[in-house]
């Protein structure tokens, strides 16, 4: 008989005023008796909704089936076959709005926890040695992959295991892309991205790091000299945006990406004398924006030492972009959310050092182009809040550094690359997805691209 509880089994997470001072993770995972408890609740439906809500089409109801029978081996192999990166993605993915938003248990309850399912079966690999790195035999021909986050890391996993010897370029010194140096490590630890990395390598894929792919190499010299059949360009979305107020130069002020750089990558948590960069060891910090970055960045100050952490949201609670998990986490950990507040200019010291935030109230009103409700300010509503940092975290484009140096490669007005359902852009051979081309999203739908566009590649190549 099916597991019918309307409840998720709960995972245990570390204590919030116990976590808040640390990187260790949140989140500490099922057993295998919560595993199978909550895999009791799947129905098994026959039209299988939850698999059209995954971007990469893992096929849930088959992997859940084989953690029912204790087959945790079999669980893995189906589920890795369609996922290159399960124990990423059953981490940060937002099944909330994809795969668990379809479950049928999610009518008259909550519905079945896929993402902690996921999780569960890629740890206990990862942790048994298992990994599924079986590539058809080698055909010789090279495919060149731009940049190592999800979707490039995806593509190359796909690719190699169709056969095809690939090389991916990196522009930074380790591998990952925003999976390494956007991500804090109490969200995503670092061994994982690691070891998923590892095992791509042992498919054959290469890796390439400090490879700025426009400046050490161009995208003509890729094919022509170095004798690349097809380019997949997955090289993300890291240029940062601003508020555009007065004060940004203002030292004190990090774009979230040079913040969540220096903390995740450069291991800035270990003190000055044990990392690669230092970062400011702030009192009091407002971070501007409400996504999944801001959430990130804001944690992390409180995990630096921060006494106070603010995120000042120009709209409501309601229509924060950030998922809502990240939200619960975020609130229970101490940060304050200042809503209908937009800053209007940062004000600095003697030194030139960041002392004061300036902001405005605002109120909504009707729906934007997004379908959020629009904000505006409220005359005479002006406030000021004693910071010593400010963290912008406003969304990011891509780096104009490809497209400035391919010629023919059509972009938008946003300077993403404009491709074809199947990955394909203006310039034959030569494929792209991920946040390059949409802007920034979430880790999956980049994931999604990327296989999209090894199929497209396999088909090109097949017909070339």
């Amino acid at each position: 008989m099916p597991n019918m509880s309307l409840t998720k089994v709960k995972m245990a997470e570390q204590e919030p005023n116990v976590r808040n001072k640390n990187f260790l993770e949140v989140a500490q995972g099922y057993t295998l008796e919560q595993a199978m408890e909550e895999a009791e609740r799947c129905l098994n439906c026959k039209n299988s909704p939850c698999v059209g809500g995954c971007p990469v089409s893992v096929p849930i109801p088959q992997f859940i089936a084989k953690i029912r029978e204790k087959d945790l081996e079999g669980a893995y192999k189906i589920l890795s076959n369609a996922n290159a990166l399960p124990a990423i993605s059953g981490r940060v993915c937002p099944q909330e709005t994809q795969c668990e938003s379809k479950c049928i248990r999610g009518i008259k309850g909550e519905p079945v926890a896929i993402g902690r399912l996921e999780r569960f079966v890629a740890d206990w690999a990862r942790e048994n040695g298992i990994a599924n790195v079986e590539t058809a035999p080698k055909n010789g021909r090279k495919v060149a992959v731009i940049g190592s986050g999800p979707a490039g890391l995806t593509c190359a996993g796909e690719l190699a295991r169709m056969g095809y010897d690939v090389t991916v370029f990196e522009a930074l010194h380790v591998a990952g892309g925003v999976l390494s140096y956007g991500i804090p490590e109490f969200r995503l630890p670092k061994e994982i991205v690691n070891k998923e990395v590892e095992n791509l390598m042992k498919m054959g894929v290469k890796i390439e790091t400090n490879m700025v792919i426009g400046k050490v190499l161009s995208i003509d010299e890729i094919f022509e000299e170095e004798g690349f059949e097809a380019v997949f360009i997955g090289s993300g979305a890291g240029l940062p945006m601003f508020a555009q107020i007065p004060g940004e130069s203002l030292c004190g002020v990090y774009s979230a990406n040079e913040y969540l750089t220096r903390i995740n990558l450069m291991k800035a948590f270990r003190g000055a004398e044990n990392c690669d960069t230092p970062v400011m060891h702030s009192k009091s910090v407002a971070v501007i924006g409400g996504g999944n970055v801001a959430m990130d960045a804001a944690r992390c100050a409180k995990r630096m030492g921060a006494e106070t952490v603010y995120i000042v949201y120009r709209r409501g609670e309601e229509e924060l972009p950030a998922r809502k998990e990240e939200v619960h986490h975020a609130m229970e950990e101490g940060i304050i959310f200042k809503f209908l507040s937009a800053p209007t200019s940062i004000e600095g010291d003697d030194k030139g050092r960041v002392c004061k935030l300036h902001c405005v109230e605002m109120q909504l009103g009707e729906p934007d182009a997004s379908g959020r409700r629009r904000p505006s300010p409220i005359e005479g509503s002006d406030f000021t809040m004693d910071v010593d940092t400010v963290i912008p975290a406003l969304g990011t484009s891509p780096n104009p550094l490809i497209r400035s140096t391919t010629p023919g490669l059509d972009t938008n007005k946003k300077g993403c690359i404009v491709t074809s359902e199947n990955g394909g852009t203006s310039r034959v051979g030569v494929f792209a997805g991920g946040d390059a081309s949409t802007g920034a999203a979430t880790v999956i739908l980049a994931m999604g691209a990327g296989k999209t566009a090894a199929k497209s590649i396999d088909e090109y190549l097949k017909n070339k």
